[in-house]
């Protein structure tokens, strides 16, 4: 059984330790409460821009090669993801290599110069990355449905930015935006693999040397609307394949009901034998790709259906899914389904429970946002105490009507019938 080791220093950083002695590497996670949704309207997708001048290098790494040169020599895998919550920098290494993987961080987060060479070089790449990501039509969509749910709150724009303000980024951005939020009251060290709590304060407190000073990143909070004034979005592009995205909002991860929404989203799309997969792709034969999922924020979520369609079919593809959703909100799920979609979920977690890096980071997220961590018994628990009647519940009261939203992107201009599919 994994158990977590905790510290936190006189900084207030704090620290958590998951010892794996099965096996013979380390990762090492630093996140902060610094995404996107702590922007503005001035400085769309700094978040983003900031998490990759970090790999430009520092004073012992001074270049990106450098950066690069010292992970790949031990084999290790490094890299960052920016979200809308966090942000998170990691390195996955042989044990005996930790020390290198913190020289690294460390180097990378307080050392980086933020040069305007750098800068403006750097820009041509999130330029490329923002080209790359309109030309995917399941990429525009997944932003599209962002905005039609969040509307103008931080939460409804890209990560990617605003390219109006990538091209006029300074270094006075990255230093402010650095300055403001990677306080230590908002930084958590997760480590995870072979190593021990005492090894890790150790080269945290070698390394990792914040001045104390800074309190904890509060967002803008989001309130979902009472009633949806615009509650479609159809986007044009010329593509083979028509793709969609049905949902509404929900709750944040402190709600008692994530673990029953986690069991509806694998009953309706979360594989192979799944409600929607069963009846949109194979009795109908409609789809390649169709799935459910929650997107769950420190305060706020959202339930989704995606799904790849056949253009002259995508209103059949509509109504299917909704149908489906009415099944589920009508009876109850029966009791072989409801026990399989649970081992499902806890089946999974212990498959990737027996990688370090994911570990990892699913304890430096869950500490970052929820100030807590709980225990993979206690999860567990959690996950099989669900019971057909959380699940039929939860479906009446989130699978409303009048909160369906729909986003398409494909060859059509008429929205109206669309429109009548929601109704």
């Amino acid at each position: 059984m994994l158990e977590i080791k905790k510290a936190v220093l006189p900084n207030r950083l704090r620290i958590r330790v998951v010892p794996m002695k099965s096996t013979e590497t380390v990762a090492v996670f630093i996140m902060a409460r610094a995404g996107s949704r702590y922007e503005s309207a001035k400085n769309l997708g700094i978040a983003h821009f900031l998490e990759h001048m970090f790999f430009k290098g520092g004073n012992r790494y001074p270049t990106p090669k450098a950066v690069a040169e010292a992970i790949d020599g031990v084999g290790g895998i490094f890299n960052a993801f920016t979200g809308n919550d966090a942000v998170g920098y990691y390195i996955k290494v042989a044990k005996e290599n930790i020390t290198l993987a913190f020289d690294v961080l460390s180097d990378m987060l307080l050392n980086s110069k933020f040069s305007p060479e750098d800068i403006d070089r750097e820009k041509g790449v999130i330029i490329e990355e923002y080209n790359m990501h309109r030309d995917n039509p399941r990429s525009v969509l997944a932003d599209e449905f962002q905005t039609l749910i969040y509307g103008e709150h931080p939460l409804g724009k890209p990560i990617i930015g605003d390219m109006k303000f990538i091209k006029q980024a300074t270094r006075k951005d990255f230093v402010g935006y650095q300055k403001e939020l990677y306080s230590p009251a908002n930084i958590v060290v997760a480590v995870a693999g072979n190593t021990t709590l005492a090894e890790v304060k150790k080269l945290v407190s070698k390394y990792l040397k914040l001045a104390k000073g800074g309190s904890k990143n509060t967002p803008l909070p989001y309130q979902a609307p009472t009633t949806y004034k615009k509650r479609l979005k159809v986007i044009y592009k010329k593509t083979e394949q028509a793709h969609l995205a049905i949902g509404m909002p929900t709750f944040g991860g402190l709600n008692p009901h994530r673990y029953v929404v986690d069991v509806l989203a694998v009953i309706l799309g979360g594989g192979m034998s799944s409600r929607l997969f069963t009846s949109i792709r194979e009795r109908h034969g409609l789809a390649y790709y169709v799935w459910a999922g929650h997107d769950m924020y420190a305060d706020t979520g959202n339930f989704v259906i995606g799904a790849g369609v056949n253009i002259k079919k995508v209103d059949f593809a509509i109504k299917l899914i909704l149908d489906e959703l009415k099944i589920i909100q009508a009876s109850p799920v029966p009791a072989p389904e409801l026990e399989k979609a649970k081992q499902s979920i806890i089946g999974n977690m212990a498959l990737r429970l027996e990688s370090s890096d994911t570990v990892a980071n699913g304890l430096a997220y869950q500490e970052l946002l929820y100030d807590k961590v709980e225990s993979i018994a206690e999860i567990k628990r959690k996950y099989r105490a669900v019971t057909a009647k959380d699940v039929q519940n939860l479906a009446k009261k989130i699978f409303q009507k009048d909160k369906i939203l729909l986003a398409v992107i494909g060859p059509y201009h008429n929205q109206a019938d669309f429109a009548k599919l929601i109704k």
